[in-house]
């Protein structure tokens, strides 16, 4: 032990809900809910190894809230009355998180009427006085008002903290570059600033870095509140005359009690080594097996071990994070292929489907011959009924021995096609038989172009969307495929395509394949995808994410897989016009840039373009990456152009029209579909981390919006004779939400009498609208939703970052409800890991506390911009879902949704129903919230109708 005593007071509350969100939910073998008690055990375990490993603690005790109520609830009852209740499952876990407390034989301190906090500020203040020094571990904010030296009986007792999220030691240096204050004056700036997880009022629109400037200027909030009546006048000090009571008041609530009745001497948190027997019972009764292991393989004995870490050796278990995504369903075997049936009869057939109509619920899967399910052709059906219990129904193979096409193969036995479809029909548009699939849309357009209308479905890649997004292995929403969710779920590898058709020159096609192999292949998908749902399905209304697919997600799989077989009609011809006036354009250009550059070059090669910018033309700035080449991306072009370099502004020119060509003009042509006459794109409900769909094969949704190339391109998509083209667009959703989720009361005004809100803000911001300061406050408004920063700012305006930080320290001053509600929303995402929309989709960001400063900032101005972008994503959704049943019972069936662009919707439709059909969507868009969310500002509509979705806007 170190001579000097250190006491460590671990925020158990903090670590409770930590692990809650951290890890999906896991049941013991009683059916008892404790994912939170082994992310807790886990969080506890690897605090342990860490202190060991490093200069452990003398003394250590974990402090819990007792209830959700304290004495601040009788001095201000509204005290968190913005908290939410605790999660249903959470609930029965709170003793069993303190009886974990205790298997590792540490105090576990709780006391009625007071909070966590202030157990803590206490035993800090004690041990200080004694001379100890103190860590709290933890990284709440009110805690940082502790840290420091003081002389105590004994020496000088420091108080730091341990934020074990980012690793990172908190000292006094750090709580001011944090708050800009020391610790002694962080409850003043708290008092100034409020706190809406909390619902400490402060001072409304008093944000953060005002309330830090205030304290610094006047001493203390005492000194800036009565400084305020000299102050000139400025909405400031408005708000601080009328603020005073609710500040003061604020600072009672935020001071920490720290004389509170010790309920334990501190002499009793001394350590002397954790027994493993309590502990190992624990793990024990709860199914914690791999923890038991460690346990085991660490000490093994009932021996009192002589360290705080239980089980210190090499053997590492397996990370919390993937035990908790791997838990299987009980009673699961493994995946055993040889169990799967080949139906080649239409007898055996209408076994299967009699056996699926009993059970309510089958697993469905189709191979075909490409992934563009409007030209696939079906080759088989693959059905699940539980583990190991599925086949598959070949109705294309070619071959019996497989490997061949020949005109003079013999075909294997199997059901006839049209007997098949026949037979599987009622089953699979049975209203009462749930049919489950893995990416469901694509099956359920092969489906239909043989007649069949699958309903109702579930999908179990949009279920792990609802839960995970943003878990995945790259971070930004991916890893919901098959084979990465069986791997994470079930610990199972599943077949490769290439395993069964090979690659390359020698690939076939699944028709080619024999039936042994198709059979292990298909019927495995099936399978997996049964389990799959089984596992996930229920995680939805354990982890709130029930509302979101049900309400949202799941009702627009259908509405979408209709949208992918309408299409939209594109004129080749003037496509072909296009492209080549792009091509006559771009060879232009390459001219001029070559007569500009004194040399011909390739353009398109970044070598040869850094070579002739910064060694053949002299520029500045180059800068060389690893390959030993000059960076010529998109900044660095615009950087020279912005220096007046006339060749960089060809060059940007020239990326963009060939870009434009080779992506739509010369692609569209070759995508369009020879049977149906028009182009249908694949939209992805899981492609975009915030819920937006994304549009691949062709991707119509990064069509320039404002520029006439842009438009020119959109000219090409035209109605059917007779028809026109109605676009239904929704005007300035984001800033319209966020002026409700921030509550900004100025913008709720502007919208709600039809302002235009770039002047409105031009006017706020600049005093004055004329074009420039619209401009300016245009890209201001959009900007700062996206976390933007001082230099990103500077570089959008062309402007000083010094200006740039100056125009938005004025936008928060302006509009203090953004600033707050930028705060409160990274507080919330770097507590919990996720954020949330209004109708409760979570996308987690594992990064935000990541050392690397590109991935952590990148991670923040992300997890900012997801609340707004992933509601609009949502309500456009729940428009979409709504619009055929109210367009059929307005008698306008006709009406046709093709395309959804972001904030758009692109329909075809007769040209004497536009004024009656264009009523009824903009009144679906315009209440597609609701009663869900009841929003603050009016949503609008705004509509057009063209021969050509370019002259519809």
């Amino acid at each position: 032990m170190a001579d000097q005593n250190h006491l460590y007071l671990v925020d158990g509350s903090s670590y409770i809900f930590r692990a809650y969100h951290r890890l999906p939910p896991l049941t013991d073998p009683e059916g008892t809910p404790v994912g939170a008690v082994y992310g807790y055990t886990t969080m506890l375990w690897k605090l342990a190894d860490d202190l060991d490993k490093a200069e452990g603690p003398t003394h250590l005790a974990v402090i819990l809230d007792k209830d959700s109520k304290s004495f601040r609830n009788d001095i201000y009852p509204e005290y968190k009355a913005n908290r939410p209740p605790p999660p249903e499952d959470l609930v029965p876990q709170f003793p069993l998180i303190r009886d974990a407390t205790r298997a590792f034989s540490l105090p576990c301190i709780e006391e009625q009427g007071l909070e966590a906090d202030d157990l803590i500020a206490s035993y800090a203040r004690a041990a200080q006085r004694e001379g100890w020094d103190v860590t709290i571990v933890s990284s709440d904010k009110d805690l940082m008002q502790l840290v420091g030296e003081e002389d105590g009986g004994n020496g000088k007792g420091r108080i730091d903290m341990l934020d074990t999220m980012k690793s990172q030691r908190i000292y006094r240096e750090e709580v001011e570059e944090k708050f800009g204050v020391p610790p002694e004056l962080v409850g003043d700036v708290l008092a100034l600033m409020g706190d809406s997880v909390d619902n400490i009022p402060g001072i409304y629109g008093i944000g953060p870095k005002t309330a830090s400037k205030l304290i610094v200027e006047h001493g203390s909030l005492t000194g800036a509140l009565d400084a305020a009546p000299e102050m000139k006048k400025s909405k400031l000090k408005e708000r601080l005359l009328e603020g005073r009571e609710e500040a003061e008041l604020s600072r009672v609530l935020v001071t920490l009690k720290e004389d509170c009745d010790l309920p334990q001497p501190l002499d009793e948190f001394k350590l002397d080594g954790v027994p493993p027997q309590p502990l190992a019972a624990f793990l024990e009764k709860h199914g914690f097996s791999s923890l038991l292991r460690r346990l085991d393989a660490g000490s093994g004995s009932p021996e009192r071990a002589n360290n705080l870490n239980p089980a210190k050796q090499d053997t590492e278990s397996a990370p919390a994070s993937a035990e908790g995504n791997r838990q299987p369903p009980p009673e699961m075997p493994d995946v055993d292929r040889a169990a799967y049936e080949c139906v080649q009869s239409l007898e055996r057939l209408e076994h299967w489907i009699t056996r699926a109509i009993a059970a309510r619920r089958v697993a469905v899967d189709t191979e075909t011959s490409s992934l563009d399910s409007m030209q696939a052709d079906l080759v088989g059906v693959s059905l699940a009924l539980g583990p190991n219990d599925a086949c598959y129904i070949p109705l294309a193979h070619l071959n019996e021995e497989g490997g061949g096409s020949d005109m003079f193969a013999v075909p294997p036995e199997q059901v006839p096609f049209d007997d098949a479809i026949v037979a599987l029909k009622p089953l699979l548009e049975d209203d009462a038989v749930l049919k489950v699939g893995q990416n469901i849309k694509y099956d359920l357009n092969v489906l239909a172009r043989h007649g069949i209308d699958v309903a109702p479905v579930d999908d179990t890649m949009v279920i792990s969307f609802a839960l995970d997004a943003g878990r995945g292995s790259d971070g930004i929403g991916g890893g919901h495929g098959m084979d990465e969710l069986a791997e994470r779920h079930l610990g199972h590898s599943c077949l490769a395509f290439k395993d069964v058709c090979g690659t390359g020159k020698k690939q076939i096609s699944f028709g080619e394949v024999p039936l042994d192999k198709a059979t292990e292949y298909a019927a495995e998908d099936a399978d997996v995808t049964w389990r799959l749902h089984t596992l996930l399905k229920p995680r939805l209304a354990i982890e709130g994410g029930t509302q979101v697919y049900e309400r949202v997600d799941r009702p627009t799989i259908p509405v979408i897989a209709r949208m992918e077989r309408a299409g939209i009609k594109v004129d080749r011809a003037g496509l072909a016009r296009l492209s080549e006036k792009f091509a006559e354009q771009t060879a232009a250009l390459e001219s001029e840039i070559h007569e500009i550059a004194g040399t011909e070059f390739t353009i398109g090669s970044p070598k040869q373009l850094g070579e002739v910018l910064f060694d053949t033309l002299g520029y500045k700035g180059g800068r060389k990456g690893k390959s030993g080449q000059y960076s010529t991306d998109q900044a660095v072009l615009e950087r020279l152009a912005g220096e007046g370099a006339p060749i960089a502004n060809k060059v940007l020119e020239w990326r963009q029209l060939t870009k434009l060509k080779s992506t739509y003009t010369d692609a569209l042509q070759a995508a369009i579909n020879p049977n149906t006459g028009r182009v249908h794109t694949s939209y992805s409900l899981v492609g975009a981390q915030t819920g937006r769909l994304s549009s691949t094969d062709p991707n119509l949704q990064n069509i320039p919006i404002r520029t006439e190339i842009g438009r020119q391109i959109r000219e090409a998509f035209v109605a059917e004779p007779g028809n026109v083209l109605l676009a239904a667009d929704y005007s300035q959703i984001e800033l319209r939400l966020a002026a409700h989720m921030a509550d900004v009361p100025d913008l709720k005004e502007a919208f709600a009498n039809g302002e235009d809100i770039h002047s409105r803000t031009a006017t706020e911001m600049f005093g004055q609208v004329d074009r420039d300061t619209r401009a300016q406050a245009k890209t201001i408004n959009f900007a700062i939703l996206y976390g933007i920063s001082r230099w990103g700012l500077a570089g959008r305006l062309g402007i000083e970052p010094d200006e740039a930080q100056n125009l938005i320290d004025t936008y928060f001053q302006r509009f203090p409800g953004i600033q707050r509600y930028i705060h409160d929303t990274l507080e919330r995402v770097r507590e919990r890991g996720y954020s949330e929309t209004l109708f409760g989709r979570k996308t987690w960001f594992p990064r935000i506390g990541s050392k690397n400063q590109a991935e952590r900032q990148g991670s923040e101005r992300a997890a900012i911009n997801a609340p707004i972008q992933g509601t609009s994503a949502d309500i456009i959704k729940r428009a979409m879902a709504r619009m055929v049943p109210a367009l059929r019972s307005a008698g306008l069936g006709e009406v046709r949704m093709l395309l959804q662009v972001h904030d758009e919707l692109v329909f075809e439709l007769p040209r004497e129903q536009v004024d009656e059909a264009s009523a009824i969507i903009s009144k679906v868009m315009a209440q597609a919230a609701e009663p869900a969310v009841k929003l603050d500002v009016p949503l609008v509509v705004e509509i057009g109708a063209a021969d050509t979705w370019g002259a519809a806007h």
